[in-house]
């Protein structure tokens, strides 16, 4: 790790423009705490002001004095050199790299932490330019075995009187050169292109002692410290220094790095072991690894006894792979990983790095380029335009216990679920995490929603975009706050009894240059064909669910969102794009699976693995298909092999986008013209129980030229308001669970817009329609109220037998009856009369037994806006028969509306 950039390094190709902010030198660089017999430097006089920055470059680094320590004999003191040059002949004299230490000034006042720099690509602050080195140490060569010297005893405390000073001890014949390395190992050392640098760094056992080898670019000086002991390497050029101690044991032992104008004590990160376990690395290699967050990624941990960092990389086809960040002033020369094996895992253990450092990988490509990305595992990104990753660690603690215990002892299909989906960035513009959590759940609870799907969650480029083009899977957007204040949010939420969704996007990713694609130089998170990776609508990539490792990834996100945020249900987009191989191409641009089929194998089983496991290990949660076709068993268990000959997919519910579409075109049709549509309302309930059915009135259906809900429907502001109202009872009342996008509860007028989100201003006393959008919502909140207080309404949403037509053919009077059963027979009778017309004493059968019905919920009631029209006395059955009943009641239908008639 570089502690200061040099100024020669050209700007790297993303550099940005603009003034650089200085950055902050991470703990790893600064002096150690003084140990015992070296006392921390004095403090300056508070007169004294920190030392000004050299002109253009970077701010003077807090220095360190030198002070005693307990002396401590290197081996030669106690007669080993004797003995040794008894034994062999006299070497040719070595260069001096133990050396009395020089008188250095007293303390050097440390200078203010600076602010840490917002991005990897900001240009590098200047600095002086770099002393030229002197000419490289001889290298002697390693002496025959009958002349090496005698084994060293072991470092031990003591005093051998080199110096005098109870300091250091010296010994201008204690070092000498390490065995050369391979040219070609140095040479891709050096370019980022070796594969195990732990083997060439550090320190390792020889005949004869000890090598010690670091890499430290713009150093000046590089000495090993240990118990006492000072040895300074010898300088072999290219930032490399390196020496041969006549050790008997490898030491616990620091670097002391001088620099320019400073000088920092650190762990030697290539003393370290391996810090992912072989259990670990089996799993990845398996591609089950279903907690794959805790193995890959920036991992903060004690490690041998020392707090830093665990990096972790799946990188199978680099060459090379160096870690850089704000701690190495984005210079990796001093960091390179190792390979792990044949598992493609790159990993260093970097000590002194913590929580809040920028980072990235930069990765050598099979041909020798170079390329930084962006960590594929990150938990914490950079608000974007920027895109580095964040060391990150969790402190929260959550307090959603009972909702969590209660969330596992329901099932979703037989309980109430209600869905209001919104965009997190422009619901209330400008709020953070945490400044949601102080409203949204009161708002959503006040209307009597029971969850909330939010969107965009994970990270992703553009802003004002459902966030569909992901860039950071395991890092919630930091636009509105850190990973801790997501799950704020969520805690909030629960604790106000509200479940959460969230939309995930396991179909495709975007191209950026610095994320997912071609990440390693070659295909590997897309599929290596380019017909199949290539998506022809969204200019992005399709991920290679053949590859286990790609489904590892996949699969342990889904399990990550449900963990570790605590999240109730994923609502998978664009899964119709995943199951077909000809989706959006024409013949000639696919190729039919091994069966000669269209379906995509690979997407299927991955599909089903998400699923299963999914299922498995988060109790009471539920994933939530968006697939348009009709493929056969998306909410079938994996394990029940269905008439396409497929087990089915396994979710738990799927969009209803048939109902949508078909409902929303007779909607939008003049009242006259509805009766030759009136099959788009009842063909729904010819397939109604193929799947599990949400209805969803979603963002898809109010923006890019759609209208809003309440504009969609035809007539004047006041038909257009009924129609609304009339649609959302029937809606509520259709076998399925709802689902409205936000803006359209108090029926806004205008699209979507990511600007400024739902037209709040609607709702303001001092507009003069706000009672009309108000009445709106009060009937949202009603209807949400009335549904969860009515089984009938959701206990039997997947069975036949919860849902029977009174009159499903009134086409000439736009008139919709049927009857919802709960699991004690009780029903409840929804009649939508979709004609502007009153339509008095309306015969309707109903199951006899029941004598008398009462209005539930009318949404013409005035309180809505509507016009009063109404049935406020109960309403007696006769014996009179209809619809295949033997007795009926006489409603009054009001005008565009739709009425809840439940028995007394």
């Amino acid at each position: 790790m570089t502690a200061r950039p040099p100024t020669n390094r050209p700007p790297h190709a993303d550099d940005r423009s603009g003034p650089p902010a200085p950055p902050e030198v991470p703990a790893t660089f600064l002096p150690a705490t003084p140990r015992q017999g070296r006392p921390a430097p004095e403090a300056p006089p508070a007169s004294e002001a920190p030392p000004a920055p050299e002109p253009g470059g970077l701010p003077r680094l807090p220095g360190r004095t030198r002070a005693p320590v307990e002396e401590v004999p290197l081996p030669e003191a106690d007669g080993a050199e004797e003995r040794a040059q008894e034994a062999e002949p006299t070497p040719p004299a070595q260069p001096e790299s133990v050396r009395p230490e020089p008188a250095r000034p007293g303390p050097v006042q440390p200078e203010p932490p600076q602010p840490r720099r917002s991005s990897y690509n900001a240009p590098p602050t200047p600095r002086a330019p770099r002393p030229e080195r002197g000419a490289e140490p001889e290298v002697q060569a390693e002496p025959e075995a009958e002349t090496a010297p005698a084994p060293a005893p072991a470092i031990t405390n003591g005093n051998n009187g080199n110096n005098g000073n109870n300091g250091t001890s010296h010994n201008s014949r204690g070092v000498r050169p390490a065995p050369p390395l391979d040219p070609g190992e140095r040479a891709r050392l050096l370019d980022g292109s070796y594969h195990d640098p732990h083997a060439l760094l550090g320190a390792h056992p020889v005949r004869g002692g000890v090598v010690f080898r670091a890499l430290r670019p713009y150093a000046r000086e590089v000495a090993v410290t240990a118990r006492g002991l000072r040895a300074d390497l010898i300088d072999e050029g290219d930032g490399v220094f390196a020496g041969l101690l006549p050790l008997r044991d490898i030491p616990d032992y620091r670097l002391l790095v001088t620099y320019e104008d400073n000088e920092v004590e650190v762990h030697d990160p290539y003393r370290f072991l391996p810090a992912l376990g072989d259990l670990d690395l089996h799993l990845v290699g398996e591609g089950r690894h279903e907690e794959l967050w805790r193995a890959l990624g920036a991992q903060p941990m004690t490690w041998q006894g020392v707090t830093g960092t665990r990096f972790t990389v799946w990188a199978p086809n680099a060459r090379g792979v160096r870690v850089v960040g704000d701690f190495t002033y984005w210079d990796g020369t001093a960091t390179p990983m190792r390979s792990l094996g044949g598992t493609g895992v790159w990993e260093l253990f970097l000590p002194g790095v913590g929580e809040g450092a920028l980072y990235k990988f930069e990765i050598t490509r099979p041909d020798g380029t170079h390329t930084l990305r962006a960590d594929p595992m990150a938990r914490q990104t950079e608000a974007p335009p920027a895109n580095a990753s964040i060391v990150h660690s969790s402190h929260h603690t959550w307090r959603d216990e009972a909702w969590l215990i209660h969330r596992a002892g329901r099932a979703v299909h037989s309980s109430p679920l209600s869905i209001y989906e919104l965009h997190l960035p422009s619901w209330r513009p400008g709020l953070t995490y945490r400044q949601l959590a102080e409203q949204l759940p009161a708002y959503v609870a006040d209307l009597g929603f029971t969850h909330v799907e939010l969107m965009p969650v994970a990270e992703h480029p553009f802003g004002g975009s459902w966030g569909y083009q992901v860039t950071g899977f395991y890092a919630p957007t930091a636009r509105l706050g850190t990973p801790d204040d997501f799950k704020f949010l969520i805690d909030a939420l629960h604790r106000a009894g509200i479940g959460v969704l969230v939309d995930w996007v396991p179909a495709h990713f975007p191209k950026d240059d610095w994320a997912l694609a071609e990440f390693d130089g070659r295909t590997l998170y897309e599929h290596e064909d380019p017909a199949r990776a290539a998506h022809p609508d969204w200019g992005t990539l399709e991920f290679d669910y053949g590859r286990k490792e790609v489904r590892n990834f996949l699969v342990a996100n889904a399990v990550y969102w449900c963990e570790e945020f605590h999240i109730d249900g994923l609502r998978v987009d664009a899964v119709a794009s995943m199951l077909y191989l000809d989706y959006s191409r024409e013949p000639g641009e696919w190729s039919p699976n091994a069966n000669g089929g269209r379906e995509n194998l690979d997407a299927v089983a991955f599909l089903q693995e998400m699923n299963a496991t999914v299922y498995r290990r988060c109790p009471g949660v539920v994933t939530v298909a968006e697939e348009s076709t009709a493929w056969d068993g998306v909410t079938r268990a994996t394990h029940h092999v269905g008439p396409s000959g497929f087990g089915g997919l396994g979710f738990g519910l799927k969009w209803n986008m048939g109902w949508m579409h078909d409902s929303l075109e007779y909607m939008a049709k003049e009242p006259v013209h509805r009766k030759y549509h009136h099959h788009e309302m009842t063909f729904s309930m010819v397939y109604a129980y193929s799947e599990n059915y949400v209805l969803p009135i979603s963002h898809d259906e109010v923006v890019h030229g759609k209208r809003s809900l309440a504009a969609k429907m035809p007539g004047d502001w006041w038909q257009q308001r009924a129609n609304h109202r009339a649609y959302l009872g029937y809606m509520w009342a259709h076998p399925g669970k709802q689902l409205l996008f936000m803006g359209q509860e108090f029926a806004q007028g205008a699209e979507w817009s990511e600007g400024h989100g739902p037209d709040w201003w609607l709702l303001d006393p001092s507009y003069s329609a706000e009672p009309d959008h108000r009445g709106v919502r009060d009937l949202v909140r009603d209807l949400n109220h009335t549904y969860a207080a009515t089984p009938a309404l959701w206990q039997r949403d997947t069975e036949p037998e919860g849902f029977a037509w009174i009159d499903g053919e009134a086409s000439e009077d736009n008139v919709f009856a049927f009857l919802r059963y709960d699991a004690d027979g009780g029903p409840l009778l929804a009649v939508s009369n979709f004609s502007p017309v009153v339509r008095h004493e309306y015969r309707l059968g109903v199951p006899n037994g029941f004598t008398v019905w009462h209005e539930a919920l009318n949404t013409d009631a005035t309180r809505y806006g509507g016009s009063g029209v109404s049935n406020p006395d109960p309403l007696k059955a006769e014996s009179v028969p209809s619809h295949g009943h033997r007795t009926s009641i006489l409603p009054v239908l009001p005008p565009l509306a739709t009425v809840w008639l439940r028995p007394v």
